[in-house]
């Protein structure tokens, strides 16, 4: 049975896994390994299962476990080039055994997973997210995930439109990030084009993508000091008002959170 689940969000650590009628992935893997593979189990899986990890840049909270999972369970992992020359500096790291490289833009099968990648603008090396396909009964299922955002651009839009389900950011409420207790360089770096999305604009984009039939989304990537999810979710009902029946759920920081397919 299909699945799209969040299994950690925000900055301590972010991984979401997807499941299809016969494949598993995650996307990224930023706790450690012990933790995601305690989540899995959680939800009536394993890391054993996983097909292939798909990450989207190199920052910590998104890949803090792919050291010690490529160790211990040898999961092929999809990096772009660029996030990882910035990520591996060791030769000998275990990661450098599974690892496959492309360019910001490319599209892989995995199973009966079909995984195209989208940049997004963000302050790291390279940041992308995805967009996977697998078939679904008589039709193409859809899922998009887009966290670490800045703004919203043509290319995002373009990647997303269209999917059945979103996993996407919604990290600050902007009150909260300029009255709370970030030192003013770490306020201007989220705030800038290449910082992370606010409530309003996420609640903008998925106006547009609620347009394009999306019928479900995921609130991911929520900030602890900037933010709370009841006013991320509130902001995201009010730019949906329009389709009352569009599925709205906010990822909880370290417990499985999941959107049903």
């Amino acid at each position: 049975m299909p699945r799209l689940i969040t299994l950690f969000s925000g900055s301590s650590g972010n991984c979401h896994y997807i499941r299809s009628e016969n494949t598993e992935i995650l996307i990224d893997a930023g706790v450690c390994a012990r933790s995601v593979e305690n989540a899995l189990k959680e939800i009536g899986t394993s890391l054993h299962n996983i097909s292939a990890i798909f990450v989207t840049h190199e920052h910590v909270d998104h890949t803090r476990g792919l050291e010690v999972i490529s160790k211990r369970f040898s999961i092929p992992v999809y990096m772009t080039e660029l996030s990882a020359r910035a990520l591996i500096k060791d030769k000998n790291a275990a990661l450098l055994s599974v690892l496959n490289l492309y360019p910001p833009h490319f599209s892989v099968s995995v199973g009966d997973m079909n995984i195209c990648s989208f940049v997004t603008p963000h302050d790291s090396a390279c940041c992308v997210g995805y967009r996977v396909e697998f078939p679904m009964g008589d039709s193409v299922h859809k899922i998009g995930v887009a966290t670490d955002i800045g703004h919203v651009e043509t290319e995002l839009i373009d990647a997303l439109y269209g999917v059945d389900e979103c996993i996407i950011e919604s990290n600050h409420d902007v009150s909260m990030l300029m009255t709370g207790p970030y030192p003013y360089m770490l306020k201007r770096r989220i705030l800038s084009p290449n910082g992370h999305l606010s409530n309003e604009d996420c609640g903008k984009l998925i106006h547009i993508l609620a347009q394009s039939g999306t019928h479900a989304f995921l609130l991911a990537h929520l900030s602890r000091e900037n933010n709370y999810p009841p006013t991320a979710e509130l902001c995201a009902k009010s730019a949906l008002s329009a389709y009352p029946n569009i599925k709205i759920a906010v990822a909880a920081p370290n417990t499985p959170t999941e959107i049903y397919i």
